[in-house]
C-alpha cells in the first residue's frame, strides 16, 4: 500500500520531471547554437517521459483494485493517459531527431521546414494534454479508496465476475 509520505516522494518525482519536460519545450530553442547540450536535454526529456510512464504503472499496479484483478478497470479510467503518453513520447522523439538532424551542422541557420512545424504544434499540443492527463491522473492514484476494500469495489468485482 501507498503510504502519505511515500505517496509524497513519488508525487515530487512524478511534478520534478513534468517540470523539467516542459522546461526542455519550453527553453530548448535558446540552446540551438549549442547542438550537444541540446541533444543532451533532448535524451534526457525522453527517459523522463518513460520514467513517469513507468512510475504511474508501478502506482497503479500497487493498488488495490489492481491487485483483486480489476486491471480492465484501471485501464478504462487511464486510458486517455496511457495512450496520450505513447503517443507524446512518440511525438517528441520523432520532433528531437527532425530537429537535431536539419541542425546539427548548421546550428546558426534558423530553419524550420513546414513539416517540421507541422510536428511541432502537434507535439506541443499532445504535451499540453499530457501534462493535464498526467496530473490528473497521480491526483486520483492518491486516492486512499484505490488502496483498500470498499463498497465500490466490492460492486464493480461482482460486475466483472458475471
Amino acid at each position: 500500500m501507498l503510504q502519505t509520505n511515500n505517496y509524497s516522494l513519488v508525487l515530487l518525482i512524478q511534478l520534478a520531471l513534468l517540470t523539467f519536460d516542459l522546461f526542455v519545450n519550453s527553453f530548448s530553442e535558446l540552446l540551438r547554437a549549442a547542438p550537444v547540450i541540446q541533444l543532451v536535454l533532448f535524451i534526457i526529456q525522453d527517459i523522463g517521459i518513460l520514467f513517469n510512464v513507468i512510475i504511474i504503472l508501478l502506482m497503479m499496479f500497487n493498488t488495490y483494485v489492481f491487485q483483486v484483478g480489476l486491471v480492465s478497470l484501471l485501464l478504462e479510467r487511464f486510458r486517455a493517459l496511457l495512450i496520450l503518453s505513447a503517443l507524446y513520447l512518440t511525438l517528441s522523439i520523432c520532433f528531437h531527431c527532425w530537429v537535431m538532424n536539419l541542425r546539427w551542422m548548421e546550428s546558426n541557420r534558423f530553419v524550420w521546414t513546414d513539416g517540421l512545424q507541422v510536428l511541432f504544434v502537434f507535439q506541443r499540443l499532445a504535451a499540453v494534454l499530457y501534462y493535464y492527463f498526467y496530473k490528473r491522473t497521480t491526483e486520483y492514484l492518491g486516492d486512499p479508496r484505490l488502496y483498500e476494500d470498499s463498497p465500490w469495489l466490492r460492486d464493480a468485482f461482482a460486475r466483472a465476475r458475471q
